[in-house]
Order: C-alpha cells, then structure tokens, then sequence
C-alpha cells in the first residue's frame, strides 16, 4: 500500500474561526493552529466556541508538536481549553509565543507547557514531518505559513496572509521562497479562503496611516480609536500619528492593554519617551493633546468602547465634539451591536468616523489577485481551500481550476474528514469524532444542545413554576398549587390568568387522585399537559412548566 497523509481539519471549514488542522502521516501527528470561534445569538450565555478535540486526546502519543501561523483568537484561542487534556510542544514566532504565554499564565499552564520560538526561515523536526517557517504578512507581526515535508510530499499551508509591498514592520511576504518551493515541486497547498471573494488586491497597511494623520491634522477635540487589539502595526501607526502631532496616548481594555504590553517588551512598537500615559491622566490634558486607543470595535457588551458610549467607563466620559475613529471593518453578525454604540455616541454630541468616509482599516487577507500569485508560485498538484465558509471555498476551487488546475485535483473538505493524499492521489476517505465544544465560564462542555435548548425555550417563552405541597403518606394536598412566572407574564397584570392557572392546576391534581395516580413523576406530567395545552389556546405561548412537588 502507498504510503499516505491524512489531513483532518477539526475546525476552520464551512466557517469562520475555530481553525485547526492535523497533518497524520504513520505514528506522527503534527497541529497546525488551535483557535477558537465565537458564539452565534442562539448559543444563549455561551462565551467561547472551540474544536472537539477527542481524536487528539485518543492519539496523544502520536502527537509531536501544535504549529501555530500567527497570534489571532482565531488560530490560538483554544489553546488554554486544549492543552488540559493535550501535552505538546508549541512552536511558533516570538510575538506568537509572547500573547500564547499571557494566554496560559492566565489559565495556570504556562510551567507545563514547553513553547519554543522560531524565526522565519527556520525547519523543524517533529517525527516524520520537518516544519519551515516562511514569512508572511497578516494584519498581526510575525505571522508565518509552513512548508510540511514528510516522505508522501511537501504541503504548503499558507495560514493567514496577504501581499503588503510596504508593511508597517517586518518587511514584504517571502514570495521568493514561496517560488522556491513550487520549483522543488508541492504536493498539496492548504490556502487561506476569507477573501476570494473579492476582486483585485488587499491595500497596504500604510494607506490607514494616511488616513489617521488626515484625521489628527488640525483637529483641536480629544481623539478616540477603537481597533483590533492584536493589530500591532495599526497601534504602532497610532502612536506615530499621535507624537507627530503632540497628543498623548493612553490605552483602555484589557486585551489592548495585554497586547501593548507584550509587544513593547517584545521590541514590535516603538514608543517615544513620554507618549504613553495612564488613563487617569488624560483629564489633566487639553482636548488636543490626547488620544484614547480602545477595545470594542465590534460592539462587545462588556468592551471598554461600549461601556465609553453608554457612561458606563469609569474614566472616561464623552463629551461633545470629541472624534471616534473606527478603525476596524465589522465582522459579519456585529452590525447592529456596532450601530447600537455608533447611535449613542452620537446622542451624547461626538462625531464618529468609520471605513466608509476614509480607509481607516485594511484586511488582513489575500484577495483574487494575490491568491492568483501564490497559486502560480507554488504550483501545488493538489489543492485543498481552507479557513472560509462554503460559497469562499467554492469560489477559490473555481479560481484554482481557472489558474489550469485538475478539478480532479482540488478537494473541499468537511470538519472531521479526513482527506487522504498520496504521490498521485488525493481523495476524502473515513471520518474522526469531531464538532464543536461550548465553553461557558470555566465549563468546558457541560453545555450541550438540550441545554442550549432549554435556554432558547426561556428565551423566547418564559417559565411557569407551580408549587405545591402533598402528603408523603396518602398524596393529599395540603398548600397549594402556588404559581411564579419569570418571563411569562407580570403576576399583578394579569391576575385572572394565574387564577384560571390555579384552577385548572387543582383540577388536574383532584382528576390524578381520582385515577389513583400517585407517583410524583406522572403528576408533575399531567399537570404540565394540562397546564400546557390551556396556555396555548389562552395565549398562543408555550412556557417552559416546572412543577415542583414538597412531600411533607
């Protein structure tokens, strides 16, 4: 039999975030990124969304090393939720491994985790697989693709990428390796999908700049921005803007906050003496000599910006005539989270400028005509589209056969199957336990679909508790039925609706007597059928129904 490798991806496919792909090849496995995805509006008090990670934990021996492309929640999220049930080594780059290690310290992993940091152009040896960092650009430093080789072939997974001829930092994505690597001949590429959509190419970081100093240039208010706090060079754009023109910085979030510090220490922002300040100096300065970075760009509850629109900051107040700059495109779902802030920061008198009136943010991502370039660099044999939702990996199918690719020699995969490769096939062959683990609190998969259920049924519906005492030795009513509703209905509005429902409880209990029902279980069922169908032709709702029983 030929030899072969699998790739599975657990997560990253038919959506956006939560990537994770595993490369298998004999009794070694390598990871390549553990992210995360956030929750959709049915997923009622859920906070994080990672991969099912059962097929690693059954195959912990085989497993040599998590590879991870660049620093985004999207690709290393999950880490501190994995690596509980996981022992690995990380490999990754130094501004990567700095915001991985605020991650775990945070969690308590960090004295068990070993995590060893790489520089583009590195090669690492895990098992069967050698593992080279090639540079690439990403709206986040340091961010990496790899070239996997193992004896079946070499793959190229670009992670997350566009071609930036003049980047902030970190010089212009290694296209020459890229060319390299197609000449030696590639078996399979792993490309990222989000932008295929779009025609032409990405903007450069720098136009942002522009637009930044366009904004600051004679303006005599105070100057908020809210971004991404993991674009590192878009916060570096902002202090150099902002000491060009005399203002100072101060930072609020946590995230911002954490970022900053990280890659300050780690030498990716350079500040000049005396521009960063604590947020409680900013009410000591002028309007004009301040400005204000800040998480909340999408609207988040609980972010600094929304708690900055509704008065809710303890440092800081809006004031009529102060600039908000939103320096963030909106992620799909966030709209009206984002209108709902843009709307109340209006009210209380400030002007906010957003990516429609200048470019105030660039994607991060390859559009068709960069995909095009790597596509006729790397020259692979096989084509695998990634990291998009189905029309994205579609469409990129279609621009890889447009490029002469075999439509043969492109599969679109599905979480959890597995895609088999050899020297002269590529084909989708078995599956492995895969999905999605809910993280709420500190419960990492306590909450399942009966749970997310019944959290959408009280959601949308309410709940009706009736309670009532019986005796333990003949089943005889001795207090109640008493009726509380959350969310149904307010008891003082519609007391003769309670009244029918206590009517109607005491009937169904005296009907139970009569048919000598006495277990507990199959009273609370007729009461709740009962109670149930009543409702219904009463209101056209249908309330969750508890009935709770006290034997004395």
């Amino acid at each position: 039999m030929a030899d072969k490798l699998k790739i599975i991806s657990l997560g990253g496919l038919d959506e956006i975030g939560k990537n994770l792909t595993v490369y298998e090849y004999g009794n070694d496995i390598i990871v390549v990124d553990v992210g995360m995805g956030f929750p959709t509006d049915d997923m009622y008090g859920i906070d994080v969304v990672i991969p099912d990670v059962t097929y690693l934990i059954r195959n912990q021996s085989k497993i040599r090393g998590i590879f991870l492309t660049h620093g985004h929640e999207d690709h290393i999220g999950a880490l501190p939720y994995v690596l509980r049930d996981i022992d690995a080594p990380i490999y990754c780059t130094r501004m990567t491994a700095g915001l991985v290690e605020l991650k775990l310290e945070e969690h308590g992993l960090l004295s068990t985790t070993d995590i060893y940091t790489c520089k583009a152009g590195d090669i690492i040896q895990a098992g069967k697989f050698s593992v080279e960092f090639i540079h690439v650009n990403h709206s986040i430093s340091d961010a990496v693709a790899f070239a996997i080789k193992c004896p079946v072939g070499t793959v190229v997974h670009t992670g997350d990428w566009k071609i930036d001829p003049t980047p902030i930092s970190g010089g212009m994505i290694d296209l020459g390796r890229f060319g390299e690597l197609g000449k030696e001949g590639v078996l399979c590429m792993l490309c990222d999908s989000t932008n295929v959509e779009r025609s032409g190419f990405t903007k450069s970081e720098q136009c942002v700049g522009d637009s930044f100093d366009a904004l600051f240039k004679g303006c005599e208010e105070r100057i908020i921005i809210t971004t991404f706090s993991s674009n590192i060079e878009r916060i570096q754009q902002i202090i150099n803007v902002a000491a060009r023109y005399g203002r100072k910085v101060a930072v609020s979030g946590r995230s911002m906050e954490n970022a900053l510090k990280v890659s300050r220490e780690l030498g990716y922002v350079e500040v000049p003496e005396g521009v960063i300040v604590d947020l409680n100096q900013i009410k000591t300065l002028p309007h004009n000599q301040v400005c204000i970075i800040t998480t909340g760009s999408q609207g988040e509850t609980m972010s600094a910006m929304t708690r900055i629109a509704f008065s809710t900051h303890r440092q800081i107040e809006i004031v009529p005539g102060d600039r908000i700059i939103m320096s963030a495109s909106t992620i799909p779902g966030n709209e009206h989270a984002i209108s709902t802030v843009i709307n109340e920061l209006y009210r209380r008198g400030a002007e906010v400028v957003n990516e429609r009136k200048l470019d105030l943010h660039v994607s991060g991502h390859a559009c068709q005509q960069e995909l095009c370039i790597m596509h006729a660099l790397v020259k692979p044999k096989f084509f695998i589209p990634v990291h998009g939702e189905q029309r994205m990996m579609k469409r990129h199918a279609q621009l890889a056969v447009r490029m002469g690719m075999d439509p043969n020699h492109i599969v679109i995969g599905e979480i959890g199957r597995v895609i088999e490769v050899t020297k002269d096939s590529i084909k989708l062959a078995g599956t492995v336990p895969s999905g999605r683990v809910l993280v709420d609190g500190y419960g990492v998969g306590d909450v399942g679909s009966v749970v997310l259920r019944d959290r959408k049924h009280l959601a949308e519906d309410g709940v009706i508790v009736i309670v009532m005492t019986m005796s333990a030795e003949n089943g005889e009513l001795l207090s109640g039925p008493d009726i509380v509703t959350r969310g149904f209905v307010y008891v003082k509005e519609s007391e003769e609706l309670i009244e029918d429902l206590q009517v109607l409880a005491a009937q169904a209990l005296y009907d139970c007597e009569c048919r000598h029902i006495t277990d507990w279980a199959s009273i609370k069922s007729t009461l709740k059928g009962e109670l149930s169908s009543f409702l219904f032709k009463k209101t056209k709702r249908n309330p969750m129904i508890l009935p709770i029983i006290m034997e004395v």
